[in-house]
């Protein structure tokens, strides 16, 4: 039996070529290979070797520090091909420097790209990035001035009359990953872990290319005592594996603390009720977002204003029975945390592989999905991906719009030094933002409006003072908050001129209630 070797971070680093391509697997910090990661990075610092590298990676990896952010070298890396850098202020710099080769992939797209390279197809086959800023006829997921003129990583291709995205194979050299336990055959398993991500796939893929495959573990146990259905990769497919000897620091759980059993499902928690969240503009944006549900509805909550708040206001309104939430790392109910944690859970009730959920989000789709958003434009077009100089990308964003069959977008009407407050059950602007977000052309182009009315697609954008509703005639202002007045606080402060609905009516005042929850059940 084939069975890899056990060696230090400093000799899984060594074997590192120059010119690599190298997928990690991750999420935000979550099953981040620290040893592993660290050792390249101190390598790089010491020899300027490796260098050159291209690094892969579906999700956002890191927490602003750790990570991928170890790869954060000018000549260390050559290119980089992710799905998301909102964490990782050393990468965008990186790309909007125009210091390295720099392309989105859809995080859910990327994810199944591993499972298709694995089976030796010719790309991930989908028209999940139709009309974004990833159709090769836009900007091809390029996302800086230098990557404009570099090679396409995506093309279209018509089946049956039809076009569709074709995400290309990424031939790798190495894959690393991060487990529990390995046992001494080298079988890897991750039950500790917050998330069960992509990683068979990814190593597959690997394999497929004649790459080898490196993986970090927190601890040795003796060959076969890992139950066969825990096996998450078989040690035929490890060259390599480090056992962790600082997990602590290096094999965290999650940023926020190195183990909890409730986050891996280990157990079940019991769940003190929660002080109220005071009312803020961003609340106030949830509380109107979340009215678009119904009862049994299954959602998903995106990054930012609905990842803040809108959890935490089914919670106060008791009515989280009533809904599923779902996150893009596989959760499916449960207690979801955000910010740096986002993508991790306590008590919920099912944990699904991280390719395996964009099954559903880009079959059937979710009933509602919230995401936040940036600007949007006279045609529905939404951006959310790259705001000012630095390139976010795309996370899940463009998989889960496209075929969400309700999307609810949430954000401020303008940006930078908005002032608000909610006297007597109306809204009150004491200093206005003074960034525009309804414009007449976006940065980039995450969601597109004309796609989503030719085939029907239900979408609201919803802010604190003005609700808009994507219609078959055309972007249309259906509510104004009370207390706003329409010309001088909404269209005089905007770039186009929007449909106006001949009914139009006011915001529902209950949203503006600050002591107690504002009936949510009502509205379901």
């Amino acid at each position: 039996m084939k069975k890899p070797v056990f060696i230090s971070a400093s000799e899984a680093a060594a074997l590192i070529a120059d010119g690599s391509t190298i997928a990690t697997i991750g999420m935000t910090l979550v099953s981040s290979s620290e040893s592993i990661l660290k050792a390249i990075e101190k390598r790089f610092l010491e020899t300027k070797s490796p260098h050159d590298l291209t690094l892969v990676h579906s999700c956002g990896q890191s927490d602003r520090d750790r990570g991928i952010q170890h790869f954060a070298h000018e000549g260390m890396l050559s290119r980089i091909i992710g799905g998301h850098w909102g964490l990782q202020p050393k990468i965008m710099k990186l790309i909007a420097e125009n210091k390295i080769l720099a392309y989105c992939i859809p995080q859910g797209q990327f994810a199944q790209l591993y499972r298709s390279m694995a089976g030796g197809e010719p790309g991930k086959i989908t028209k999940v990035g139709l009309g974004t800023f990833i159709d090769p006829r836009i900007d091809g997921g390029k996302m800086n001035e230098r990557t404009k003129s570099a090679p396409d990583i995506v093309d279209i291709v018509t089946i049956a009359g039809e076009e569709y995205m074709r995400y290309q194979p990424i031939p790798l050299d190495y894959c690393i990953i991060r487990g529990t336990y390995v046992d001494e055959n080298g079988n890897l398993s991750t039950e500790q872990e917050a998330m069960q991500l992509e990683v068979l796939s990814a190593v597959l893929a690997c394999k497929k290319y004649g790459g080898k495959v490196i993986a970090q573990a927190k601890q040795k146990v003796t060959a076969g005592s890992i139950h066969c259905k825990k096996v998450t990769v078989p040690g035929i497919f490890i060259d390599a594996v480090v056992i962790c000897d600082n997990p602590e620091e290096d094999h965290r759980q999650t940023h926020s603390f190195f183990f909890d059993p409730a986050y891996c499902g280990d157990v079940k928690v019991p769940v003190e009720a929660s002080e109220m969240l005071p009312l803020t503009v961003r609340k106030l944006i949830g509380r109107r977002a979340v009215m678009e549900l119904q009862k049994d509805d299954v959602l998903n909550v995106g990054t930012g204003i609905p990842n803040d708040v809108v959890g935490a206001i089914l919670a106060e309104e008791q009515v989280q029975e009533d809904v599923t939430i779902t996150v893009e790392s596989g959760i499916y109910g449960g207690i979801p945390m955000g910010g740096v944690d986002f993508g991790i859970a306590k008590n919920n009730f099912a944990l699904l592989r991280h390719d395996d959920q964009f099954d559903y989000y880009n079959g059937a789709g979710v009933d509602v999905t919230f995401m936040g958003a940036g600007e949007i434009d006279e045609k529905g077009n939404v951006n959310a991906t790259r705001l000012g100089p630095n390139p976010t990308g795309a996370g899940g964003f463009i998989d889960i719009t496209t075929n969400a069959k309700h999307v609810v977008f949430c954000s401020t009407f303008t940006g930078k030094g908005l002032e608000c407050s909610f006297e007597d059950n109306k809204l009150h602007i004491h200093k206005e933002g003074s960034l525009i977000k309804c414009v007449k052309k976006l940065q980039q182009i995450s969601y597109n409006g004309t796609i989503a009315r030719k085939k029907g697609q239900k979408m609201h954008y919803v802010t604190e003072r003005a609700v808009f509703e994507l219609r078959p005639e055309g972007l249309t202002l259906t509510e104004i908050a009370p207390g706003i007045d329409l010309q001088t606080q909404v269209l005089d402060l905007m770039e186009f001129q929007p449909l106006i609905a001949s009914d139009l009516k006011e915001m529902d005042a209950s949203i503006y209630h600050t002591d107690g929850p504002f009936g949510l059940a009502r509205f379901l």
